[in-house]
Formats: structure tokens, sequence, C-alpha cells
């Protein structure tokens, strides 16, 4: 079967991948659409490490094929968006409801998929750039049909991430100022997340001024080009700032930008060991700084959520997907998501 293959040197479309059958507990699915977020290219130029060879992909979207011993949520012919979590469920975090931070769920990647007999890891449990895939049955959240499929794979990680960050995380709430750095496929959902929590002044800041439209579309009040004009938008700062692009001199800007009270949340992934920099006496009026992991997301609960608001017109999914590239052309969908070209990019299969 055909799968994107890194082997630590050069990413390769293959046609000779092999993945085992499901075990107990566990949910073959033949994947229809998988969205190319920037962790995987991330993957690629070493920001985030990650063992090779890997099967890379993890937004995915498809149908069961198969399920192990024991799964009843899910059965052969039903749709899923797949989750990037692989937690046990029965840990104290997440009988805590906090699968996210589930010791089970991460830096331990299997090794399901062969080629030429050599095992491969599993990109974030779930390896979604693959025709077919094995992942555990928590992590394979079945969704109504009438979802298109390519619109359905952005749900498992852009969707969960940025408008969970929005819901969970910082918890926005009615008539909040918002301030959103970078509009990318997770800048775009924080956007929406802030629109449907009800927040007032929703302030977008992309460098490229031809995503405004875009941004507005999906709950911007206003757009800039750069922090330089937040102040006069919100003189007194934002309640919530959510940095999405992943570069230490914004994660300051995003921490310089808030009210009293505020509270920054920390969502693009800069190298694993960049240090970011504020002023101490600048947090005692009560602000925060704030990791967010996947959201702060409940999958199961979730994804299912932001189906439903999707089939009641809440909840932007078809808008995200501005190019599908059948996935002999990850190259090309690789460098137009690198240079800014689409908000998602979808390999189809």
């Amino acid at each position: 079967m055909r799968g994107v293959v890194f082997d630590g040197e050069r990413v390769r479309v293959v046609d000779d991948l092999e993945v085992r059958d499901p075990g107990p507990g566990e949910v073959g699915v033949a994947i229809s659409a998988a969205g190319l977020c920037h962790s995987d290219l991330s993957v690629v130029d070493g920001t985030i490490p990650f063992p090779v060879p890997v099967v890379l992909g993890h937004e995915g979207a498809g149908v069961v094929e198969a399920v192990g011993e024991g799964v009843t949520h899910v059965r052969p012919g039903d749709h899923v968006a797949l989750s990037t979590l692989a937690n046990c469920g029965a840990c104290a975090d997440c009988d805590r409801g906090r699968p996210t931070m589930c010791r089970s769920a991460i830096g331990r990647p299997g090794r399901p998929f062969a080629r030429d007999g050599r095992p491969l890891y599993q990109f974030a449990c779930n390896s979604a750039f693959a025709e077919r895939t094995v992942v555990k049955a928590v992590q394979a959240v079945r969704i109504p049909k009438d979802i298109p499929l390519p619109s359905a794979a952005l749900i498992g990680c852009a969707v969960v991430t940025g408008v969970g960050a929005a819901l969970n995380r910082a918890r926005v709430d009615r008539g909040d100022s918002v301030l959103v750095i970078g509009t990318g496929g997770i800048g775009l959902n924080v956007l929406q997340g802030a629109r449907i929590a009800g927040a007032l002044r929703i302030v977008a800041v992309d460098a490229n001024p031809d995503k405004e439209a875009v941004a507005r579309r999906f709950g911007a009040t206003d757009f800039l080009t750069s922090t330089e004009g937040v102040r006069d938008v919100l003189p007194t700062g934002a309640d919530h700032a959510f940095e999405c692009v992943g570069r230490v001199e914004l994660i300051r800007q995003a921490v310089d930008l808030l009210d009293r009270h505020g509270q920054a949340v920390l969502l693009g992934v800069p190298p694993a060991t960049a240090e970011a920099s504020f002023r101490v006496s600048s947090m005692y009026l009560d602000k925060s700084i704030l990791g967010c992991r996947y959201g702060s997301s409940r999958p199961q609960r979730d994804i299912a959520l932001y189906a439903d608001l999707y089939r009641e017109g809440r909840l932007l999914l078809d808008e995200l997907v501005t190019a599908t590239y059948p996935v002999e052309d990850f190259e090309k969908a690789a460098q137009d998501a690198r240079e800014g070209r689409v908000a998602r990019g979808v390999l189809t299969f």
C-alpha cells in the first residue's frame, strides 16, 4: 500500500508499505483523507525530534475496516475521525478528564508498519499518511456519514487544537477580547473557537495581508499585519493572547499585549531547545502563560461535539480545506504549506 515515509534524510511516497491487523482494543482504518499539518513538516526539518524511519501524518479520517477484540463503539463501515491521543483511560490523569496528560499517550511510539521486513515507527500514534493504519480504539471517533471526509480529517488536529485551546484551555467567555497571532490552520480555529465562545473583540495578526478575508470569515473582528497596532484596537490589552506561529519573539509579544488578569496561550512549536523571556514584574497583575497540548481536549467528547457544530453551521470545516492533493503530490503539498499558500492542504487516497 501507499504511504509517506521519512527515513531521517528525505521523504518518499512508497507503495510497498505494510501494516499489521488490529489487535485487542485496536481499530484498522482505511484512510480517505489526511490534513498536512506543520507538525509533520517539523519532524522532517528536525524541530520535533522523532525516531525514524517513520510513517508521517496525524490528522486523518476514513472508514473502519476491522476491529480488534473488545472494541464495541465502532464497527466496520463506520466513518471515523482519528485522534492522536492513545491514552490509557485508566490512569489518574485520564480519570480526571485530562487524557492529553496521560503518560501512555506521550513518547511511546509503536511500530505497526513494515517495509521490506523492517519495522517503521508510527507518528503521533496515528500515521494518517498511509492508505491504512491501526490505532487504539479510543482514537477512533465515529462521525456522521454526511460529513465530507476531507473536511472531517481536520477535526482530529487543527480543530481540536485551535477550538479546544479557546474553549477548554483559555475558557474564553462572552464579551472577552482575544488576540490571535498567526492565522494558519491552528490560528483560524482559535478564531472560530473565540467566536463560538462569544468573544466581543477578536484581533487576528498575520504578516500576510491576503489572509484577512479568511480570518474575518472565521471570526476575526479586526485584522493587522503586525502586533504594533494591537494597542490601538485593544488599548488595555487582550484578555487572551494565542501564539500560533512558534517564534519566541512572538511569544514575548503575546505576553506583553495582555490586559490585567490576561493569559497567553502557547500553541506554536519552536525548536525543542528554544527559550523565551518576559518581564517578571509584568506578571504580578494576575497574568498567566499557559502551555496547551492538543487543545486540552477529550477527543471522544470534543470531536463528536465539533462534528455536530459543523452540521449546525456554527463551525467551519469546508473552508479550511483550501487545496487537495493526491498522496503522490506530497512534495507540492509540503511546499505550499511551508510558503503559506494554503490554510490546510489535504492529501487524498
